[in-house]
């Protein structure tokens, strides 16, 4: 039994115990029309396809830095558009074969942890947050390639047994949540805790 306090970040995605050959095979097809939704919302009009990410960063950031304030209005719209985000990854990844949900969290599921900003976040830290995070992007890099490799070894997996083996899936569900949380500390900005170098 361990007394550590989770980190502010928490993603767990359910083991499914078959999957669907078919939706399996089609998957990248099948995905292309809530990718469209979410390339809707990334790109808010811009051409680097990434307002809304921005704009997400840039407005926490200046929220916490001049008023020391995170609106939790603006941390529940955060909450669930990576809510959302994650489940089409999932979908993605083959881990689950439930179509990404635009609002149910269906077998994937993301918690954050809400930021008392005055008291338990130092005001300046935003500011350099992305840069200290950078030992994680690097390794990041690395394992987001594993994923690639163990999705497509996974995916003809699927197509012969319906199953997507357990190493890989915890592995690759792994990367998502050491992601998740470098996600919540560097650009969500929602713990000044640093983001452990861990699978688990």
């Amino acid at each position: 039994m361990t007394d550590t306090v989770p980190y502010a970040a928490r993603l767990d995605i359910e083991y499914p115990e078959r999957l669907d050959r078919l939706t399996t095979f089609f998957r990248l097809i099948w995905a292309i029309p809530i990718l469209v939704i979410l390339g809707l919302l990334t790109s808010s009009g811009s051409d680097e396809g990434s307002g809304i990410l921005a704009g997400l960063f840039l407005a926490t950031l200046l929220m916490i830095v001049f008023r020391q304030k995170y609106p939790r209005w603006w941390f529940d719209f955060a909450l669930q558009f990576n809510r959302f985000n994650m489940r089409v990854a999932a979908y993605l990844f083959l881990l689950t074969d439930k179509y990404p949900s635009t609002d149910e969290p269906q077998n994937v599921h993301l918690d954050l942890d809400y930021p008392d900003a005055e008291n338990g976040l130092n005001r300046w830290l935003p500011l350099i947050k992305w840069f200290l995070a950078i030992p994680h992007y690097l390794v990041l890099v690395v394992l987001l390639t594993g994923v690639i490799a163990a999705t497509l070894i996974a995916w003809f997996v699927i197509l012969f047994t319906g199953r997507y083996p357990r190493g890989l899936f915890d592995f690759v569900v792994g990367t998502l949540r050491w992601g998740t949380r470098v996600w919540a500390y560097a650009w969500l900005l929602i713990t000044d805790d640093y983001p452990p170098f861990s699978f688990k």
